[in-house]
């Protein structure tokens, strides 16, 4: 009998033990949860929520962080070689696929080769632009000045491009960026006006029928001296200022 209840004895300060060690652990667990977080430990957590948005180009999507990515003007690297200007966007393009960055006020677009999945970049996308935002670095260096959709009206214009600026800044140009894209004024020539498409309009299939049924339409309503609007790029700048060089030295040897 005695036995017996010695056992029971020994079973019921076990199992109260085994009870109070769990209990201890439980307690120094909730006061490790409740103690706050030294700046060593916050800096490995993400606390960035960085939201997609599609746009007409299917190969190329508009990334936003929930921060201010450039204070004013936008931002275009069509290839590598520009993208050495901006740590962010010369980080993005080391990711397989991806043919070209844009930075606007309040977010990062992204283009990609027709042959890649999405599912497949994000991932490392997402990783890159927070990891970026995270560490505090410049997203373009110093040295380096934001370009801007050259809507500013100077005293050096006359009356039909100012008004073809005015309605380029007003009424284009926001539709466009909440697209994840911007257009950039590059001249009025014999009635043409020349436009630079940047981020998610360059290389959209769609583009040309927002030219030539949206922009072009507005601007011939409204400015009788436009006949019509033609989409440029960086090569055909570099002709058009050749030719235009070439014109002036002619008539410099005349």
């Amino acid at each position: 009998y005695q036995r017996r209840v010695r056992n029971c004895q020994r079973s019921l300060y076990s199992g109260i033990r085994v009870r109070s060690i769990h209990m201890h652990v439980e307690q120094r667990r909730a006061r490790a949860l409740a103690r706050p977080m030294s700046s060593r430990h916050r800096q490995f957590v993400r606390t960035m929520f960085i939201q997609t948005d599609d746009t007409p180009n299917p190969d190329s999507l508009k990334f936003l962080p929930g921060v201010a990515v450039l204070e004013k003007g936008s931002m275009n690297f069509p290839s590598f070689r520009d993208a050495q200007r901006s740590p962010l966007a010369k980080e993005l393009f080391k990711v397989e696929g991806v043919t070209g960055v844009f930075f606007g006020p309040d977010f990062v677009t992204v283009n990609k080769s027709s042959d890649e999945q999405w599912h497949l970049l994000k991932p490392f996308i997402f990783d890159i632009i927070a990891t970026h935002f995270e560490s505090g670095n410049p997203i373009i260096s110093a040295e380096d000045e934001l370009s801007t959709a050259n809507t500013d009206i100077t005293e050096d214009d006359d009356e039909v491009v100012a008004m073809i600026k005015e309605l380029l800044e007003t009424r284009v140009r926001p539709a466009v960026q909440a697209d994840g894209g911007d257009i950039v004024f590059r001249g009025f020539d014999h009635g043409i006006v020349l436009l630079q498409l940047q981020g998610s309009c360059s290389g959209c299939p769609s583009s040309s029928v927002t030219l030539k049924s949206g922009i072009e339409r507005m601007l011939m309503h409204w400015i009788p001296e436009v006949i019509g609007v033609m989409p440029v790029d960086d090569d055909d700048l570099k002709n058009i200022n050749l030719e235009a060089f070439s014109k002036l030295e002619q008539e410099t040897k005349k």
